[in-house]
């Protein structure tokens, strides 16, 4: 889950043009009456809080995020998880295991998101430093979603090279506008939850049409034709990198290149010595890397006539889809109730939730659920909604503060790399639930043992609980860098050029030793 780097500049913030700084008081009474007139705004109607957000961050990022989140993650997300499904089972043939290794490794291109953040902060192309990635990340989707379309005997090596360059390819995408995202985060810290909230919502609301379409796609055009189809998505992107408004910076010198990469990976370093940078990265990769995915393994069963439902492709797309439903839910639940709760606090009780969501699981492969006389389709329906919307609102909080640790001057590298962080995690999740149904030998027709997989992952989401405390107190609205991240002097202007200045305010507050 491109972004520009815009910033507007309004008039009280002129002065920073010509190297001067706001009063820390001043600036912050003015995001505490922002952050009040936001909530207002988000709670009284939805188009004015897009025009708010419009307005404050330019229309073009908006419409970045509504893109790449919305259409390509959001649509092609849940139309791809689908046919990504289908490919390996009925295409390639492959084992439970098997399909959920292959699964983590294309998420490989989301691990090294640092390099494409760095790439995008200290790299401009033809004098830009957001739309050439843009087009880029576009051209790989299409490029390789055609190929897996047009090609009907791809070996399993080039097909899971494909679909890793595709992955690739989003993952750029998902960069850029995080550096977009991140940015405004720190010019406008009380929009950093409504900036994450359109972020979800996008993804939510694309994620429900994807999977709404996904099934009757692939039982019409079968799992190959829908992935040729999501070369759509990815022109969209290359659409966005042409439209996007971005200042323009002539004369970059690019034998300076290697000395901005030395100099983001110094301040990198700086801000992760910091205990309220790096105590936040252990408690995300733990508790993401201890949830084990086996969701390879339940979706076999779900299709398996014998020993499973028997669930048809449009079922299974319906199904999804009611989960996207469950995850607008969530988003819309932490933007209107839960953003002011502090980290802590709300990590617990979802955290807590989400162990026990995965029981229904348990409920429905012991085949509970038919004694208790609840269908197996509806038992499915409110299972993957309860359990998306608590993942849902588990992420938010995540989200949020990844946006506040990211230094002025690197927001896309430091955001790329604490979300490679959480997909680090989230690929020892892929590989430990491939491990864990290898060694319960749960096959393509086996799910004697599936029950004991669930039992154990449900066991593993808890467990994170106990480093809880690496978590910072503070609520979601307070700025978490600490000042000697920022800068020195009170506070850090980067003027990347005279359309593009970055204000950040100062944050009074030290490390915690």
């Amino acid at each position: 889950m491109g972004y520009a780097s815009i910033s507007q500049i309004s008039p009280e913030n002129k002065n920073a043009e010509e190297g001067e700084t706001l009063p820390l008081a001043e600036d912050l009474a003015k995001e505490a009456e922002k952050s009040e007139s936001t909530r207002l705004v988000s709670l009284s109607s939805p188009l004015q809080w897009f025009r708010m957000l419009s307005e404050e961050i330019h229309w073009s990022s908006v419409m970045g995020v509504m893109v790449v989140y919305g259409i390509s993650q959001g649509v092609g997300g849940g139309i791809f998880r689908v046919a990504f499904d289908y490919y390996w089972k009925d295409v390639q043939k492959v084992q439970p295991s098997e399909a959920q290794v292959y699964h983590g490794i294309t998420s490989i291109p989301w691990i090294v998101k640092p390099l494409w953040g760095l790439l995008t902060d200290v790299l401009p192309i033809a004098g830009y430093r957001r739309r050439p990635y843009f087009i880029l990340a576009g051209l790989l989707g299409v490029i390789s979603m055609l190929i897996l379309s047009l090609h009907k005997n791809l070996h399993v090596m080039f097909a899971l090279l494909a679909l890793t360059a595709g992955s690739a390819g989003v993952a750029i995408a998902d960069v850029t506008i995080d550096a977009c995202v991140a940015q405004n985060s720190i010019t406008h810290p009380s929009l950093a939850a409504d900036m994450q909230s359109l972020c979800g919502l996008s993804s939510s609301i694309g994620g429900l049409i994807g999977y709404l379409m996904s099934g009757l796609l692939i039982h019409l055009i079968g799992s190959q034709g829908v992935l040729g189809l999501l070369s759509i998505p990815s022109a969209l992107v290359v659409l966005v990198g042409v439209v996007l408004k971005e200042s323009y910076t002539p004369g970059f010198a690019y034998r300076e290149i290697y000395h901005n990469f030395l100099d983001a990976n110094k301040k990198m370093v700086k801000t992760l010595k910091c205990p309220s940078v790096w105590r936040p990265c252990i408690y995300m990769y733990v508790s993401l890397a201890l949830s084990v995915t086996i969701n390879e393994g339940l979706f076999y069963w779900y299709t398996d006539e014998e020993a499973g439902p028997g669930f048809s492709e449009e079922s299974v797309g319906f199904i999804f889809s009611i989960g996207a439903v469950g995850s607008l839910l969530g988003v819309l639940l932490y933007q209107n109730v839960l953003k002011d709760y502090s980290f802590r606090v709300l990590l617990f009780w979802t955290q807590l939730l989400y162990g026990f969501s995965g029981m229904l699981d348990l409920v429905l492969v012991l085949r509970l659920n038919l004694k208790l006389g609840i269908p197996d389709y509806f038992f499915v329906v409110i299972d993957e909604s309860v359990s998306q919307m608590i993942s849902r609102i588990k992420w938010m909080p995540l989200l949020v503060l990844s946006s506040k640790l990211c230094p002025p001057g690197i927001e896309g590298t430091f955001f790329a790399l604490l979300m490679s962080i959480d997909n680090v995690g989230l690929l020892t999740s892929s590989w430990g639930g491939g491990l864990l149904l290898h060694l319960l030998e749960v096959t393509r027709k086996r799910f004697d043992n599936l029950w004991a997989a669930i039992l154990i992952r449900n066991v593993m989401r808890v467990l994170p609980l106990a480093l809880l405390f690496l978590m910072p107190k503070s609520d979601q609205n307070s700025a978490i860098l600490p000042s000697d991240a920022l800068g020195a002097g009170g506070t850090v202007v980067q003027p990347h050029d005279k359309d593009s200045v970055e204000l950040v305010a100062l944050v009074e507050h030290a490390c915690d030793r």
